[in-house]
């Protein structure tokens, strides 16, 4: 019972911050509110008992959040991102493909037939397929995705140094 009063209340706070996301009018309040939305989902999954994933998602976040600054401070003319911005470019469009997402979820959720409920949840069992899945057909995917990312950032953190002397 009280797993699932944790998995709800971090679920609630995850569509609240996502929600946030959205309205706020800083690019410093949409990342925090970002952090704490993609935060909330990890703990949902320690709440449910995924420690792997859990702990994944949040190292993820950290990570993203880490490569969002240097971008942020490299391009944006307001680096502390105080000054007002608007995040709502074509309103009528996001609302209607929201909505249209939203009864698409849903209608997924409740029309799908997901097949029986495990009758014995073996967890080491399932961390061992999804660290066989990560480590043997997706292992080149996620090498290549991590080189990239690190290129990026290099090369991004080396264009926004001024060189010596020439100011």
């Amino acid at each position: 019972m009280l797993q699932t009063v944790f998995t709800g209340l971090f679920g609630l706070a995850a569509i609240w911050f996502a929600v946030v996301v959205f309205r706020t009018s800083s690019m410093v309040r949409s990342a925090l509110a970002l952090l704490f939305s993609q935060a909330a989902i990890g703990a949902m999954f320690l709440a449910m008992q995924t420690e792997f994933l859990g702990v994944l998602q949040l190292t993820m976040m950290a990570t993203e959040m880490a490569i969002m600054a240097i971008f942020m401070v490299m391009y944006m003319m307001d680096p502390g991102g105080l000054g007002g911005m608007d995040m709502t470019h074509q309103k009528r469009a996001s609302q209607v493909s929201g909505a249209l997402g939203g009864l698409a979820a849903l209608a997924v959720a409740f029309f799908v037939g997901w097949g029986p409920i495990a009758a014995e949840v073996r967890p080491g069992e399932q961390v061992r397929g999804l660290g066989l899945e990560i480590m043997e057909r997706s292992m080149l995917i996620f090498e290549t995705a991590g080189v990239t990312i690190l290129t990026a950032m290099i090369a991004a953190t080396a264009i926004a140094i001024k060189r010596r002397g020439k100011e």
